[in-house]
């Protein structure tokens, strides 16, 4: 990955994470992206200056049709990166932003502009993808070696000393559940209380 957006995927997701939640840690990522949605036409001012806070725009409206041109693409100085229709048969815009991207390509920056916020989103999906991996083996992992300490611990004090309800309940369901909001919540979709 190119320095540039090595750095600028850290203020991607920073962006992104002052965007989730509001002060009393409801989800609002939605509603908030709505917002800046209609704020496009104000906000191309920005994406030269501050591309990470224009690019939060086209959260999830990317469809990434050939990863490898997506990997090269990252490895790029921003000098370097290729106009935004050399993309078109790597990336593809979500209906809902085709009208966004209408409005940043008046701009003159503005096919680069699409190209950095493509990486950034490509960047974020592969962070979230990696994430989910790992959080589902060490699920995994730690749910065999529940099975293990359960078989060794038939005969053990401890373990003869829950009760009913703890032991019919596995201990990382909770968790799992968890791990399936915050995705869920990641993806755009309201939290289930």
């Amino acid at each position: 990955m190119s320095p540039y957006f090595r750095d600028l995927r850290l203020a991607y997701q920073a962006e992104l994470d002052d965007l989730l939640s509001d002060s009393e840690g409801k989800d609002v990522l939605r509603k908030r992206l709505t917002e800046k949605r209609d704020e496009i036409a104000f906000l191309v001012q920005m994406m030269d200056l501050a591309p990470e806070m224009v690019a939060v725009v086209f959260h999830q409206g990317f469809r990434f049709t050939a990863p490898a041109a997506m990997e090269q693409l990252i490895r790029l100085p921003v000098d370097d990166l290729p106009a935004w229709g050399a993309l078109a048969s790597a990336v593809r815009l979500e209906p809902w932003a085709e009208r966004l991207a209408q409005t940043v390509l008046r701009e003159s920056t503005g096919g680069r502009f699409l190209a950095i916020a493509a990486a950034l989103e490509y960047l974020h999906a592969q962070a979230r993808m990696a994430s989910m991996a790992a959080t589902a083996s060490s699920l995994e992992e730690g749910h065999d070696a529940d099975d293990e300490a359960g078989d060794d611990a038939e005969h053990d004090d401890e373990y003869n000393a829950l009760s009913a309800d703890d032991a019919m309940e596995p201990q990382d369901s909770r968790t799992r559940e968890e791990v399936a909001s915050n995705w869920l919540a990641d993806a755009g979709f309201e939290r289930k209380e």
